[in-house]
């Protein structure tokens, strides 16, 4: 299965972010009053703080968290705990050097930051144990907490480890896998370039080497061995953790980071996944916050779509609540008035069931003093905390909402071999990438919500055949038990499209001496015997579909179109004007579109119009592209959330009469949403 959860929340359910070792205890007691004043009733804890329980090698303490942790009882405060292992302290990594992490250049990351410790270091491996199980042995019975955090954000500031003690697990993870230099050669192509290895000990993690030239199959597997590696020591935690835990308390981390199979890990160490959601990031100095295009921080619905195909119901332990920054990088500008509220229910929207605001209160220290919380360093209370107060109130009247199933028109297919093969291999990075984003902004802009799905080892078809409409871009790589489970779900009457540069490489990342698209041609009908970029010395190349134009932007297979396949648009300029650009073909009771190009939001568009999916809510709900519209469903009730991204008040118009969740009264016909603002409405079939 693509997902597995082992605890939800309940209820609607509203928390923050604390570090009680950065206030005076003399205010602990008024900061949890406020807080609960304001809605919240969870606290994280605790990730940042190894010294505050082991302040010198083998001597271990717990007395300060005991304090905070009675006060939390008392004020009926529940936590998460996490494990501090994000950060080391200054007494470990001086006197276990070997622990820390390097560049590829082997220049070690010095303490003084976070995250700068790797996964495979033996000796780091063995005091983490211990911290962990001193802490969990301590803490596991205590009535105040109801779940663990294990680490923060798990690759998170570097996903790439270049130690020592990585290169020698690299050769053992290899060891395993291939069994023999032999067969590591073959896989990895190394009679190019004389790279051939004749003793285990000449394999490394990748290491410096003249023009970038690094073997992309050495690469692929570190990506995928740095995923092995994080996994692991993901696991080495939570079973220590599930010793000690009471019965009913959870195991989650805070994600979502790169080079990680999120899925095998949600699966076999957590019992609930949660993410850190900041969209303000999207305002970021790479992107124009004034073309609308972009879509800004709507864009950060991209990201949900992928942390609920992690966990259908997760949390949010990181909601961004105010600017962000370090005081060595980064920037943005503070949300707006109901930019707090907006961005909270996003994530409501897209399946959280509980919010952490992130954080309590704005750190006077450190490198974080601008990645602002909910108050600021004054202490006073101000509009952020309104809002929070609103939001809670909004919240709490979504109960029902709670463990709903989110709606989607079409699927998105992915799979980590592909994902890595676009950190390997830049000309597949960059039909990924377009796709990607412009399959999300067509699905935004009409109103077509949809699922990511992963394709894993122990995928079935029940995982893909409740999807209509399955979009699989640009599946590089491919392999029989893949294409298998694709023929599987079109036959039953699913229609799958495909891009270009699908099927030319097999799971090492060697090309295959087949026609193009490989094993994929039986099911797409298509023969491809010329492929080029688009040329910026020509105009763009488009298609022609019916009576429509048809972009077919960075990227064109010249498609030919083999019996018993339909052409539906042919290219009308460049050297290969007049060939096919997309072609369908029917097999069994499904169908298999490919088009020969990468996706933009236009040609999606048309082929969700084509399909017969897109706008599904166009019977309830008219609203202008500035809305998102999101449904969740449970039983026979499902809720309608609309999100006003716009810095104005938009109107939209119910077709029909619903329930407002926030005011308990009926709406019909015109409604106006201010700036920023939400509306969840509860419909009845």
């Amino acid at each position: 299965m693509n997902s597995k959860q082992n605890f939800q929340w309940s209820e609607m359910t509203m928390g923050t972010c604390y570090y009680p070792e950065h206030w005076d205890k003399g205010i602990w007691e008024d900061d949890l009053d406020r807080m609960q004043a304001a809605g919240i009733t969870v606290i994280r804890i605790a990730e940042f703080a190894w010294n505050k329980f082991e302040p010198e090698e083998g001597v271990f303490t717990f007395s300060f968290f005991d304090e905070f942790l009675e006060l939390c009882l008392k004020k009926e405060m529940k936590v998460i705990f996490g494990t501090p292992t994000a950060t080391p302290p200054a007494w470990l990594t001086e006197k276990y050097p070997e622990v820390l992490n390097g560049s590829r250049e082997g220049v070690l990351y010095r303490h003084g930051g976070r995250r700068h410790y790797n996964y495979n270091s033996p000796k780091y491996q063995e005091l983490c144990k211990r911290v962990v199980a001193a802490i969990a042995e301590h803490y596991g019975s205590h009535s105040a907490i109801v779940g663990w955090q294990i680490d923060n954000e798990l690759n998170c500031e570097t996903c790439e480890f270049y130690s020592e003690a990585d290169s020698i697990a690299f050769r053992q993870y290899l060891r395993e896998k291939y069994n023999s230099l032999e067969n590591l050669n073959k896989a990895w192509g190394t009679v190019f370039w004389n790279q051939t290895y004749t003793d285990w000990e000449q394999v490394y993690v990748p290491r410096p080497t003249l023009s970038r030239g690094i073997n992309p199959h050495l690469h692929l597997d570190y990506y995928r061995f740095i995923s092995h590696s994080t996994i692991r020591f993901c696991s080495m935690q939570a079973e220590i953790i599930k010793k000690y835990r009471k019965p009913g308390d959870f195991i989650t981390t805070n994600g979502m980071f790169w080079n990680v199979d999120n899925h095998k890990m949600e699966k076999e160490c957590l019992d609930v996944y949660t993410y850190d959601s900041y969209p303000s990031f999207a305002f970021g100095l790479d992107r124009d916050p004034k073309t609308s295009e972009d879509l800004n921080d709507r864009r950060w619905s991209m990201h949900l779509n992928e942390v609920r195909s992690v966990c259908p119901h997760f949390g949010i332990m990181e909601q961004q609540s105010g600017a962000n920054g370090w005081t060595t990088r980064m920037e943005g500008p503070a949300p707006r008035p109901g930019q707090l509220i907006l961005w909270a229910m996003q994530s409501v929207a897209h399946g959280a069931d509980y919010i952490s605001f992130f954080r309590w209160r704005t750190c006077t220290l450190g490198t974080e003093i601008y990645w602002h919380g909910i108050l600021d360093y004054d202490n006073r209370d101000n509009r952020k905390l309104e809002e929070v107060k609103e939001f809670c109130r909004k919240f709490k009247k979504l109960d029902a909402v709670c463990q709903s199933e989110y709606t989607a028109s079409f699927a998105l297919l992915k799979d980590y071999d592909n994902v890595w093969d676009t950190e390997v291999d830049v000309w597949h990075e960059r039909v990924a990438a377009v796709s990607e984003d412009e399959i999300f902004a067509a699905s935004e802009l009409t109103h077509t919500p949809y699922d990511v799905v992963y394709l894993q080892k122990d995928s079935e078809l029940s995982d893909l055949a409740g999807y209509p409409v399955i979009f699989y871009p640009h599946p590089v790589m491919i392999n029989e038990e893949r294409e298998a489970l694709l023929e599987a779900y079109v036959k039953q009457g699913g229609t799958l499209i495909i891009g270009c540069r699908a099927g030319y490489k097999d799971m090492n990342g060697q090309c295959v001496m087949l026609p193009q698209p490989g094993i994929l041609q039986k099911l797409t009908g298509t023969d491809v015997r010329d492929f080029t970029f688009t040329s910026p010395a020509e105009d763009t190349v488009s298609a022609q579909w019916g009576e429509e134009k048809l972009e077919t932007p960075v990227f064109n297979d010249i498609l030919t179109a083999l019996k018993g396949t339909s052409v539906l648009a042919v290219y009308q300029n460049s050297y290969y004007a007049g060939t096919a650009a997309l072609t369908e073909n029917k097999v069994g009771n499904g169908r298999v579109l490919h088009l020969g190009s990468t996706f933009s939001r236009q040609n999606v568009r048309r082929l969700l119009e084509y399909t017969g999916v897109c706008e599904p809510f166009s019977h309830i709900i008219d609203a202008p592209e500035e809305v998102e519209l999101v449904m969740r469903t449970k039983g026979e009730k499902s809720f309608l959330f609309a999100l006003n991204y716009h810095p104005a008040p938009v109107a939209i118009e119910l077709k029909e009469c619903v329930k407002d969740l926030y005011t308990d009264t009926s709406a019909e016909g015109k409604v106006i949403l201010p700036a920023y603002g939400t509306a969840v409405y509860e419909i009845k079939r």
